[in-house]
This record gives C-alpha cells, sequence and structure tokens, in this order.
C-alpha cells in the first residue's frame, strides 16, 4: 500500500456523504452534518474513571473532565444546533447521578445551548439523570436512524457501540487507530475524545454489518481523519 496514496484531511475533514447527507468527519471522533445543523458523537463514557473507582479499580480520574474538554471544543468549532449522543453517556447507570457538580454544570450548559438527543445505550439504559435535552432509544430524522448499537434493518443508521479501529499494514510497520466506518447504509462512529482503544473492523462482532466492497474507513490521526477503502489496509 503507497501510504502516499492515502486521502488526508484537515482536523475538520471536508464533506462526504452518507445516505444523501453531507458529513464531515472529526479527528475528535464527531461527525458534522452541515446541511442539518447537526453533531454526532458517541460513547462518551462519562464518569468512567468514578465507575472503575466503585469496583476498587483505580484510574487517573481526569476522563470526564478530559472529554468535555474535547466536547467543548467540537462545539465551539461547528456550532451546531443540534447534538446527538449515541448512547454509553455514561460508564455506568449511576454514573449521571454521582457526577461531580462542577462537571454536571459544565454539561448541562452544553446541553442547554442547543437541541440535544440522548440516545440510551447499554451502559446507561436508564437514561441521563434529568439532563437538559431530550432522551430516546431511537431517533428519527431526516430519513435516518440514530441508535447505540448497530442493526441489520434496512434504511440509513448511524450508530456506535462497537467503537470500531482499523490496523493499516504497511512493510514492516503496522498502525491501528480509532476510526469511523461507513458504506452505503450505515454509518459507525469510534468513542469519542479520550475514550480510546476499540475493536479491529476483521473482529467477528462486524460480521454482515457492512457491505466490504462498499465500506469506507476514516482513522483518526492526532489532528486529521485518514481516508482509505477498507480494501486498502491489507491484510
Amino acid at each position: 500500500m503507497n501510504v502516499q496514496a492515502i486521502e488526508r484531511e484537515g482536523q475538520a475533514g471536508r464533506a462526504r456523504r452518507f445516505a444523501s447527507h453531507a458529513v464531515q468527519f472529526d479527528a475528535s471522533g464527531a461527525a458534522f452534518f452541515p446541511e442539518l445543523g447537526l453533531l454526532v458523537v458517541s460513547d462518551l463514557h462519562l464518569e468512567r474513571g468514578a465507575a472503575h473507582a466503585r469496583r476498587g479499580f483505580f484510574l487517573p480520574p481526569y476522563d470526564t473532565g478530559r472529554t468535555l474538554a474535547a466536547l467543548s471544543a467540537v462545539i465551539t468549532r461547528y456550532r451546531p444546533a443540534r447534538v446527538v449522543s449515541l448512547g454509553d453517556n455514561f460508564h455506568d447507570c449511576v454514573g449521571a447521578r454521582e457526577m461531580p457538580a462542577e462537571a454536571r454544570e459544565r454539561l448541562s450548559a452544553l446541553a442547554e445551548d442547543c437541541d440535544w438527543i440522548w440516545i440510551n445505550g447499554n451502559h446507561d439504559p436508564d437514561g441521563v439523570g434529568g439532563l437538559p435535552g431530550r432522551v430516546f432509544d431511537v431517533w428519527q430524522f431526516e430519513g435516518l436512524a440514530f441508535r447505540h448499537e448497530p442493526t441489520r434493518r434496512a434504511g440509513a443508521e448511524i450508530c456506535g457501540h462497537l467503537h470500531p479501529s482499523a490496523v493499516l499494514h504497511r512493510p514492516g510497520k503496522s498502525v491501528r487507530r480509532p476510526c469511523f466506518a461507513a458504506d452505503e447504509t450505515r454509518l459507525m462512529l469510534p468513542a469519542f475524545a479520550t475514550t480510546r482503544g476499540g475493536l479491529d473492523l476483521r473482529h467477528r462482532a462486524f460480521a454482515g454489518l457492512f457491505n466490504r466492497k462498499l465500506l469506507n474507513v476514516h482513522m483518526l490521526g492526532p489532528d486529521r481523519v485518514y481516508s482509505l477503502p477498507f480494501a486498502a489496509l491489507g491484510c
């Protein structure tokens, strides 16, 4: 694979199309639909460190602050009229309730500034504990279905849950990065901002979810997105 042939985009990305709508892929892991004024993020996993601490596993307690800072920055960059958060907004069912007051006020201020849509996830099926915004299991808008977990239903859907990542193989070196994955009917987002890692697109969990002949991968770099067809990843 000639690495120079991989298309590089700046942090904001150039507009592509999904299900007839223009979409920009941001290096933070957010997707912006400029014609709809709609910003989409997935798998924030707020209060992840606190959730692990409640179970006796201690992590540095900075994840929520860093995620909120990244979320504020991407909202400032695009100024959306609507924000959709695709589930696993909190890492567990008590995260919204136990969130420190300062962080809660910071998140509330973001959510109050636009039409905010919370999608319930498997980590937080009971919603977001009275934060501003509307809460759905599935939200339908402009021919798009926004849900947490991918399905095999007909129609265009935007989802998260699996934290997709891709491995680009080059002679003597491999690069693994979180990524957006999109074919003609499904757009799957990576985990947003500081919640990284991910599941390789070749994992059996993705079987049947994408048409691999039409699947495009948009890998996240530190400050830009690298776009290539799935077939170009190599063996």
